[in-house]
């Protein structure tokens, strides 16, 4: 099957979408205008919902008029991280420049290439004449946050109808069937404020913090040793990110409270309860010598999630990926979480991640999307989206 796809509008989408600076404190909502411009100009009708305050998804229906068949929806989200240090960069970060090949500037890999793409996918579906089924085409916020937009969407009745969602994130040719799970965990440490001159009258969390950092790491190389190295998703990861306690105005006060927060990546295998309680008992010892206690609040828990090979999305996926490449597929994991984590975990959705751009040159200064990987994912999702539609529903037991 070959498909009408414009490649020059899928790299002018891409420039456009770069050319906005969709950070998480302006919002998402310049990105998600274009996004639904570009839908009515299909002749779409999205439905644009606003999750919060000028962060608003975007969400399309395209009924195939083919009778009634499976739902498959393409996924992507429009916020990106900040550009961070300007000087860093050899490009403007929101300019969308072109250069040997490559599209560079701030979300051109994670990943408003994606976004590009599964639009002009669903639309060469829609040009190819009737099909089988539904395509849902989301476009959501907060993905860089706390998955907001996926939430929001999980929880709707559209989502639950959903057979199957391709995540365009940045995979670099490789189809990732499982992704780490994380869990973030925000560790207080409760003491008691004193003089710095005179540390027994009071109760420092400092200490405590130290102790347990150093606990952490201990735990993180007990997990490692226990919990082998995944093949796709490598080692369990136990990461302290904040360590925060009293002002440098106040260096000869002792603080009421510390806060340790950790960064916890997953692999199969292992509970996250069980890691929450570690954690948590490990606080307290640490706490302990000083009479300082502790609380313990999980920010966010997301699930390790895969997929099978013999999944009919991944075998959709597959083919078209050897049909378009002439290279057999290779599989992958995601090394952190995606939408598609939340959308399996809240959703029950099956889901699997694929898209233009290096796995590893996200939230990178000089990030860049091939143009030839951009065009490629295009036409793999087109061709893995008739696939999965006309493939026949398996039989009945």
């Amino acid at each position: 099957m070959s498909f009408k796809i414009d490649d020059d509008a899928v790299i002018e989408l891409t420039q456009e979408l770069v050319r906005l600076r969709t950070v998480q404190e302006t919002g998402e909502a310049p990105a998600a205008e274009l996004v639904a411009a570009t839908m009515r100009g299909f002749g779409w009708q999205p439905e644009v919902t606003e999750v919060a305050p000028g962060r608003p998804n975007v969400v399309a229906v395209l009924d195939g008029g083919g009778g009634p068949g499976r739902t498959l929806a393409f996924e992507g989200h429009t916020d990106v991280v900040t550009e961070g240090d300007r000087d860093r960069w050899t490009v403007d970060p929101y300019g969308g420049e072109i250069r040997d090949g490559r599209l560079y500037g701030r979300g051109s890999a994670d990943m408003k290439s994606g976004v590009a793409a599964m639009l002009h996918a669903a639309r060469a579906m829609q040009l190819s004449g009737p099909f089988p089924g539904r395509i849902v085409v989301c476009a959501l916020v907060d993905e860089e946050g706390m998955m907001l937009g996926a939430k929001h969407f999980a929880a709707t009745p559209l989502a639950a109808e959903i057979d199957g969602a391709i995540i365009c994130e940045p995979e670099e040719g490789e189809i990732c069937t499982t992704a780490k799970g994380a869990v973030r965990i925000q560790v207080d440490l409760l003491g008691a404020m004193a003089h710095g001159a005179m540390p027994r009258h009071g109760r420092n969390p400092v200490s405590s913090a130290g102790r347990l950092l150093v606990a952490l790491t201990s735990l993180e190389r007990k997990l490692q040793a226990s919990h082998p190295a995944h093949p796709h998703l490598g080692e369990v990861y136990l990461t302290p990110t904040v360590a925060q306690a009293g002002s440098t105005d106040q260096i000869n006060v002792i603080p009421a409270r510390a806060r340790v927060c950790v960064d916890a990546r997953t692999i199969p295998g292992l509970a996250h309860a069980d890691l929450v309680a570690s954690v948590r008992a490990l606080a307290e010892e640490a706490g302990a010598p000083d009479g300082v206690t502790t609380e313990v609040t999980v920010i966010d828990d997301r699930p390790c999630v895969q997929i099978e090979h013999d999944h009919p999305l991944v075998v959709a996926l597959a083919g078209a990926h050897e049909r378009v490449t002439g290279e057999p597929p290779r599989y992958g994991g995601v090394p952190g979480a995606t939408d598609g984590t939340i959308l399996t975990r809240d959703a029950g959705m099956p889901t699997v991640v694929y898209g233009p751009g290096g796995k590893w040159i996200a939230h990178q200064a000089d990030e860049y999307v091939e143009l030839t990987d951009l065009i490629r994912c295009t036409h793999i999702y087109a061709q893995a989206a008739h696939h999965f539609l006309h493939a026949p529903a398996p039989s009945a037991p």
